[in-house]
């Protein structure tokens, strides 16, 4: 099966190895679930799939324990509820990975600080209002240390993620140069065709760093509350509108199929149709969409073992594919080692 990517290249997933992985850094939103979680389990299907928890990736803006491993649990949830296989894919914590931590300082040594401070992702984050501190800025390092260890080929990403894949690409082909062997694999970016972006509460792109997510699992009051005060302009009700400068809209035609779509595009133009009629039906719509997902997420929170042995399992999986790559690693560098990681 051939996927065609936003260069015009044809990405033949079969048998190859994919790899993506997202940060446990607080509840899963509608961004995240449009932006990344639905592609993740079609590409299960399509290849050799890794998806992994970044769980030390959040330790650049989390530092609270107690969180961390509630996050962790929740995405795992989220994911499992949602569609995610194991049966299908590898999916593991990043933490039960150690060797993911010894390329990352290999190709620390190996890497340009230049090449750092040209970080696209590194700047906008300290705008964002992230502590610009080391793990930050070295970032792209661990993220291809991640990519690196598996032998990935394919790595689906959105294109503000592009750079840090070019620099994984860099790493990999300087290692190999430098060491005289095949050692890293050199991966593909796969430049996922997302939808439109996702808007906020507040009408800005939907973001943990802006306070203004729906949640994928909110419900009840909380999610009524959140979709009520979704941001319109005031063009009374009787008025026509334009559906496409609506924040509800635009969230709306990511819920609706292409009839009902269709339908409330009409309503908004004809006039009669207000932004509490929208809401509405954004809210129905909502509900409707996670509502096995959400029945799934309720019974796996009723058992907790059975989320972490998955998890367990991901990672002696993961751990096991790590260590062929490291192996060859270490004895190229030098790297002594009296003991066994898997």
């Amino acid at each position: 099966m051939n996927e065609q990517n936003k260069t015009g290249k044809q990405v033949s997933a079969v048998s190859k190895t994919i790899l993506s992985g997202i940060q446990p850094s607080g509840k899963l939103h509608l961004g995240n679930y449009f932006g990344a979680i639905r592609q993740h389990l079609d590409f299960q299907e399509k290849g050799k799939a890794f998806y992994f928890i970044a769980n030390y990736h959040s330790l650049t803006s989390v530092q609270d324990g107690k969180r961390l491993r509630e996050y962790t649990f929740d995405v795992a949830l989220d994911y499992l509820a949602l569609g995610m296989d194991p049966e299908k894919c590898t999916f593991f914590a990043q933490s039960d990975v150690p060797q993911v931590l010894e390329l990352a300082w290999i190709l620390g040594t190996l890497t340009p600080v230049s090449m750092m401070e040209r970080g696209v992702s590194y700047k906008d984050k300290v705008a964002q209002g992230l502590q610009p501190n080391i793990g930050l800025f070295t970032y792209p390092i661990l993220q291809a240390a991640d990519i690196l260890i598996y032998h990935s080929d394919v790595v689906p990403v959105g294109a503000d993620q592009k750079q840090n894949i070019e620099i994984s690409r860099d790493l990999a082909a300087r290692f190999n140069r430098i060491f005289g062997g095949e050692y890293l694999r050199i991966p593909e970016p796969y430049i996922v065709e997302s939808v439109a972006t996702v808007p906020g509460i507040d009408g800005r792109k939907m973001s943990k760093s802006y306070d203004n997510t729906i949640d994928i699992f909110d419900s009840g009051k909380t999610l009524k509350k959140k979709v009520m005060a979704v941001v319109t302009d005031s063009t009374p009700l009787e008025d026509p509108k334009d559906p496409d400068a609506c924040n509800v809209y635009a969230l709306i035609r990511l819920f609706a199929g292409e009839e009902k779509n269709a339908e409330i595009r009409g309503k908004y133009q004809s006039g009669g149709f207000g932004y509490g009629h929208a809401k509405k039906e954004l809210l129905t719509l909502i509900g409707d969409y996670f509502s096995e997902a959400r029945v799934r997420r309720e019974k796996l929170a009723g058992d907790p073992d059975t989320v972490w042995d998955m998890l367990r399992e991901g990672g002696r999986k993961a751990r096991e594919r790590a260590e062929t790559v490291m192996g060859p690693i270490r004895e190229a560098t030098g790297i002594v080692r009296h003991f066994s990681t898997q």
